[in-house]
């Protein structure tokens, strides 16, 4: 490979603002493709194309590149989770859609962890908030874990949920379906087949909607 192609030359043609989010995105693709630990700085400005001290103007040190980077992972987990949610048809009684949308979000959740592995390393392999409002994204404007929330509450809103058993359920749920999701991607079912996985997660679903 030659000097010119290891090192590309600076771009010129950036508008303000624009060099961050051609930054934030190579660093996007880097974790897509390699997990959290792919997230380099100096890597990224290559990707880029700018000099790598040109990176500090936007982003600290690697620490701050990834974090920017893991909010658009969980972003993008949540995205996943509210397509699945809205692809719920509206049929049935209230009770029967709230099971459904309660599923969805589960579905979506490891759907996008086998899907996007790398994206999905990145989102939950560090600090993440559960504050309402943090990485929100979408049309609902939650998180991951704010559309988990969201459904539970429908649950109880539906009555097909007791109130009192509402208090901690999404801990509960949420630890259940990222079990399998971490035994999938690190664990024993490594290399179960794509269609056994399938199902398997749908019976963890089963398991988790009798449960609540």
């Amino acid at each position: 490979m030659s000097e010119k192609m290891r090192n590309p030359a600076p771009r010129s043609t950036y508008r303000h603002g624009d060099l961050r989010r051609a930054l934030l995105e190579a660093g996007v693709a880097l974790a897509r493709g390699g997990g959290p630990t792919a997230v380099v700085l100096r890597e990224a400005t290559r990707r880029a194309g700018v000099a790598p001290n040109a990176a500090y103007r936007h982003f600290a040190n690697r620490e701050d590149l990834l974090g920017a980077v893991r909010a658009e992972a969980v972003a993008a987990v949540g995205r996943a989770m509210e397509a699945e949610y809205r692809a719920v048809p509206a049929e049935g009684s209230a009770a029967v859609q709230a099971h459904a949308r309660v599923r969805a979000v589960g579905r979506g959740y490891l759907r996008f962890a086998f899907a996007e592995t790398g994206l999905f390393r990145t989102a939950f392999g560090g600090p993440f908030t559960v504050a309402p409002d943090a990485a929100a994204s979408g049309a609902s404007g939650h998180n991951p874990f704010g559309h988990l929330n969201a459904a539970l509450d429908a649950l109880v809103a539906a009555g097909a949920m007791p109130p009192e058993r509402r208090p901690g359920a999404e801990f509960l749920a949420w630890s259940t379906v990222h079990g399998l999701a971490l035994l999938a991607l690190d664990g024993p079912l490594q290399g179960m087949p794509p269609q056994a996985l399938d199902a398997l997660s749908e019976r963890l679903l089963d398991m988790v909607e009798r449960g609540l």
